[in-house]
């Protein structure tokens, strides 16, 4: 890399991003939209030696025309039916139904597993770990608390 060339790569380092994105539009005439630093570093001094020694060859250059035409280059996303998303539930847990106890302290904790959520002391709640702090009044991972397994049931 020529000297000249290399004491501007060499100050990019030092410059902010604001500074990044002035310089980008100087080298390419055009502003940028990205914001990240070291994305706008590489390719202002891509521009920087391209200037400078030539950028891409005409071969090259037609040769990446010939992939872009021979490309089946879709324009707009395919149409398609719009689920809702239901994530499945958690394999670790039991069937809904299932009545999960845990002593602790001597009480005995029992939670039942619902469809969605756990059923304890007549409320419901969305988590093991919500249920685990309302019985202990601190937070517990509820997996942990109740003792169940860590990798999913087959």
């Amino acid at each position: 890399m020529k000297p000249h060339i290399q004491k501007q790569v060499d100050a990019l380092a030092e410059m902010t991003v604001a500074d990044l994105r002035d310089m980008y539009a100087e080298v390419f005439g055009e502003p940028t939209r990205s914001r990240h630093k070291r994305f706008l570093q590489k390719r202002i001094t891509w521009g920087l030696q391209a200037r400078e020694e030539g950028g891409l060859s005409e071969r090259a250059k037609r040769r990446a025309a010939e992939l872009a035409r021979d490309t089946d280059l879709r324009l707009l996303a395919p149409r398609t039916e719009v689920h809702e998303f239901k994530p499945k539930r958690d394999r670790r847990l039991p069937m809904p139904g299932t009545v999960i106890t845990r002593v602790y302290k001597g009480e005995e904790i029992a939670v039942t597993v619902l469809d969605e959520g756990f059923e304890f002391r007549g409320e419901v709640y969305k988590s093991l770990s919500a249920v685990a702090k309302a019985a202990t009044g601190s937070h517990w991972s509820g997996f942990h608390f109740f003792k169940l397994p860590r990798e999913p049931r087959s």
